[in-house]
């Protein structure tokens, strides 16, 4: 058995941004647009207008102050509300392919290691682009790594699940390396004309190297435990899928082909999960929360993120042990703790723990236990 270690992280952030102000001039518009178009249906109590957002209500309900995304253009015109990605040929790289290509190239940079010294991909993301073939063996090739290669998706859990398979792979001595790929365009399953959800969601790309720490080059993280967790709920859904054309309304703009989510259940059932499921991880490794340095979370809502850190640390968190980035990036899926751990962990000293969590739909919740080396 060997010792599984984080050795090196990296993060692909893109170069445009939407602040609240843009997002929700671009709303507004949209809205005001609709309304108009519907006056009629509207007047005869057919139809209910569409309310206005502001800057105070996403501030408030998300703690989001901009998000990064690959297309700003649809996404803030009222007569798309979508981001417009150009159409790559067979023969270019993906989109998500090159996202995953920037972080996974720093992440080997930082642990000093080189294609050479991977052995397995897994990209591991809420939403892939493609059905076939798999991203992650794409992503293999563009890097020239050997040996295999798949994707794997967990919604919003898919990091710290792959983190998990990998980690196996390594303490089992089936692999002595794999990288861990999220690359995540949120924006392109949001629905942003939809005001009650249309400020959550920004894009971006992170990658994790996991290797034996007897493989380890410089400063690391050993993977002490991972522990993950399911349970079906319709409560987070995007019913999108390849089966579309084959029903008679399956072609049609519905509601339900973009990201769908009754927030206050969310609420209401995921925050017991997560913290009962990091308390039970915890205790079954001997960890309590006065031992704890860091908390890295799943980064979909301030409020959520506070519950939780209060809840595992018994009393608020301090100043840096519970380090948010969603105010920046917005919610990034599988991404966002990893974003949140690749900012805030090296100034951590030899023998802290840490650890990392993700949590989202499914439900899917997934830990892991981390100690920093040297």
């Amino acid at each position: 058995m060997f010792t599984p270690a984080i050795t090196g992280t990296g993060v692909f952030t893109p170069s445009q941004t939407i602040t609240n102000a843009e997002l929700v001039a671009a709303f507004n518009a949209y809205a005001d647009k609709t309304n108009a178009e519907n006056a009629k249906a509207i007047a005869a109590g057919k139809m209910e207008p569409l309310a206005h957002s502001s800057e105070e209500f996403i501030l408030k309900a998300s703690g989001i102050e901009q998000r990064y995304v690959m297309d700003k253009s649809g996404v803030l015109d009222p007569e798309v509300m979508h981001p417009l990605l150009r159409q790559r040929g067979d023969d270019e790289p993906s989109i998500m392919a090159e996202m995953a290509l920037d972080a996974a190239k720093k992440a080997l940079a930082q642990a000093g290691k080189t294609a050479a010294d991977v052995d397995t991909v897994i990209c591991a993301a809420s939403n892939m682009e493609r059905a076939y073939p798999a991203l992650a063996i794409e992503i293999q090739d563009l890097l020239g790594i050997k040996g295999f290669a798949f994707d794997m998706n967990v919604a919003c859990s898919s990091a710290t699940f792959g983190i998990q398979a990998a980690a196996d792979m390594v303490r089992s001595g089936s692999i002595r390396s794999a990288l861990v790929v999220n690359p995540e365009i949120c924006s392109g399953h949001l629905e942003w004309r939809d005001r009650d959800c249309h400020f959550i969601f920004g894009d971006v790309a992170t990658a994790t190297l996991i290797e034996r720490s007897e493989d380890a080059t410089g400063a690391y993280f050993e993977i002490l435990s991972t522990r993950c967790a399911t349970s079906f709920s319709n409560n987070i859904r995007n019913n999108n899928g390849y089966l579309r054309r084959s029903r008679p309304d399956g072609v049609e703009d519905r509601r339900d082909m973009q990201f769908m989510q009754n927030g206050r259940k969310v609420f209401k059932e995921v925050l017991p999960m997560v913290s009962q499921h990091i308390a039970e991880h915890m205790e079954a490794e001997g960890v309590s929360n006065t031992d704890l340095k860091r908390l890295w979370l799943h980064q979909a809502n301030k409020t959520m993120n506070d519950f939780i850190g209060k809840k595992v640390l018994g009393r608020t968190p301090e100043a840096g042990e519970q380090p948010n980035i969603l105010q920046d990036y917005a919610n990034t899926s599988s991404a966002g703790s990893i974003i949140a751990f690749s900012k805030y962990s090296d100034d951590l000293s030899a023998g802290d723990l840490g650890l990392i969590c993700s949590f989202g739909a499914g439900y899917s919740v997934g830990s892991v236990i981390l100690r920093r080396v040297a």
